[in-house]
């Protein structure tokens, strides 16, 4: 009898389990919980838009009231929480970002594992290291896709579908699944892989904000099922029929295996906290437009060309709507908008970019005279983008995009923690949720964010 051999869901699984059970490393933790403390802040400050009054509305109806907190305030289920506080994390397109996957891992890890923490005693050691697993898993599988602007992986929101996956980790971490239980999650959790990326190329659909939600509650209902004695395929990743087969457009390279079976390297070490409120794609070109604004002010009938690749064409065309967005959500997308808005008014802000920008004359009138030049290379990651003045056939200034002006230290996300507090009319909780949350007191400074 030959022994069948050892799919790549079991190894992951077992592998993901020892290091979860063995602790990860003390700055992966110290990581974590800056992550988590930027989540609960964002969150914080999407609790009073439009779209997240729709998305309670819609998951109370569905599912009905429970124990399980909302960010903000009220309880539902927890399927229902988990969907609720994804939605919120990712609302305001504030949420930190894996830019060689091109993935946003903590608004689907972070409310599967907290709402499956809910329904155990865990300590809060356990939860950080099961947001960090989780978020690690989807890393890896964005690293081993290396998504650029043409080829499958453009055309899913990586997010919402290796979100399941990571999700579905984490919180069957939380929940005390063994190594066969958690192969059996991963099963479940691609069972309901979905993501097509067409809310991002069109535009008018404001569910582009809600994305990782789905993944999220998929990934606990996952980790439940698998709990309750569900059998998943075990074959998810590498079988006939296995993610990388179906949506990826073909089977696991070695390179592949090798990324995500290789625990020497911490991907989610490279996880970015957002320092603006937009679609990563456009922050080199508010960056480079925030280098030639000075430049801009003295000549500000100037021309603006904007050098693409083709993920960033994605976000320039069709060129007239992008330019005169209809939603808050198109604004967030569009470069041409963005690139307008921060040489008009400089960095991008939770206050200043609201729904009246849409009707900004100044905003409008500039990105209306944006020019694209398209020629970039395309490479996993955030494009160089290159930003130039033009008077006539004269060029004024020339902005070229530093990635280290996205980079933010400990100090500047603890400011942007503040705002977001401030934004979202909770100031007086700011000091202790931010000293709670870095001394790793995750779930008590949770329960605070949930009380209204």
């Amino acid at each position: 009898m030959v022994d069948e051999p050892i799919s790549l869901s079991a190894e992951l699984a077992h592998a993901l389990l020892q290091t979860y059970r063995a602790g990860v490393p003390e700055s992966m933790r110290t990581k974590t919980r800056l992550h988590i403390a930027d989540a609960m802040g964002i969150g914080l400050a999407a609790c009073d838009t439009e779209l997240a009054r729709q998305v309670v509305a819609a998951q109370r109806l569905g599912a009905g009231d429970g124990r399980h907190g909302l960010i903000g305030g009220g309880q539902v289920s927890a399927l229902a929480a988990t969907f609720v506080n994804a939605a919120l994390i990712h609302i305001q397109d504030y949420d930190d970002i894996h830019d060689a996957g091109r993935l946003h891992p903590s608004a689907c890890v972070i409310p599967a594992v907290l709402a499956a923490a809910a329904l155990r005693d865990v300590n809060d050691e356990a939860v950080i290291d099961a947001v960090a697993i989780g978020n690690e898993l989807m890393c890896r599988l964005g690293t081993a896709c290396a998504p650029q602007g043409e080829g499958p992986g453009s055309e899913w929101f990586l997010t919402q579908l290796f979100g399941y996956l990571g999700a579905a980790m984490g919180a069957g971490l939380v929940l005390g699944l063994d190594a066969p239980a958690l192969v059996s999650c991963l099963g479940l959790a691609y069972m309901q892989l979905a993501g097509g990326k067409e809310a991002g190329f069109s535009t008018g659909a404001t569910a582009r904000g809600i994305y990782p939600a789905f993944a999220a509650q998929g990934g606990l209902q996952a980790a439940l099922l698998a709990e309750a004695g569900v059998a998943g395929p075990a074959g998810a990743l590498d079988g006939e029929a296995s993610m990388f087969r179906l949506y990826l457009a073909g089977a696991l390279s070695s390179r592949q295996r090798r990324t995500l079976l290789d625990f020497s390297v911490w991907h989610a070490a490279q996880v970015d906290i957002k320092p603006w409120p937009s679609c990563r794609l456009s922050h080199p070109y508010v960056a480079v437009a925030l280098a030639a604004r000075e430049s801009y002010a003295h000549h500000p009938a100037a021309s603006v060309r904007v050098a693409v690749n083709a993920s960033a064409g994605r976000l320039c065309r069709p060129l007239a709507q992008r330019r005169r967005p209809r939603t808050l959500q198109d604004a967030k997308y569009s470069i041409p908008f963005m690139t307008a808005y921060a040489l008009v008014h400089g960095e991008p802000t939770l206050s200043g970019f609201a729904h009246d920008v849409l009707r900004d004359g100044e905003v409008l009138d500039v990105a209306d005279r944006i020019e694209l030049e398209d020629g970039l290379p395309d490479n996993p990651g955030h494009p160089q983008a290159v930003l130039t003045l033009i008077s006539g056939s004269r060029v004024l200034h020339r902005a070229v995009f530093d990635p280290l002006d996205l980079q933010l230290d400990t100090q500047r996300v603890q400011a942007k923690f503040v705002d977001c507090l401030r934004h979202a009319g909770r100031e007086r909780d700011t000091q202790a949720l931010w000293q709670a949350l870095m001394q790793g007191k995750v779930q008590s400074a949770f329960s605070s964010i949930c009380a209204s």
